[in-house]
């Protein structure tokens, strides 16, 4: 004669909190905690214009070192323009 063992019972399953309003999962984020991804949409278009005015650069016959060189200023000075007006928006007054 074969005896099976009893069934276990089995433990009420926990609400997923879905089930009430304002419910979920409770998810604790330390946003202090992370870390700024480096650099920005400014700096990805200032490398960007910078490659392609060295491509030209290259390429052309009438776009020279000084040229090149004059662009690279007019960029750069655009760039860190862009970066002191958006730290300067982020200032609080007092």
């Amino acid at each position: 004669m074969s005896t099976t063992p009893p069934e276990q019972p089995t433990s009420p399953q926990q609400p997923s909190g879905y089930d009430r309003p304002g419910g979920g999962p409770s998810v604790n984020v330390n946003l202090a905690a992370l870390m700024p991804t480096p650099g920005n949409a400014e700096m990805a278009v200032y490398v960007v214009a910078t490659i392609l005015v060295a491509i030209i650069t290259l390429a052309s016959d009438r776009v020279d070192a000084p040229s090149f060189v004059t662009a690279f200023t007019a960029i750069t000075f655009a760039y860190l323009l862009s970066r002191g007006i958006a730290k300067a928006s982020r200032v609080l007054e007092r």
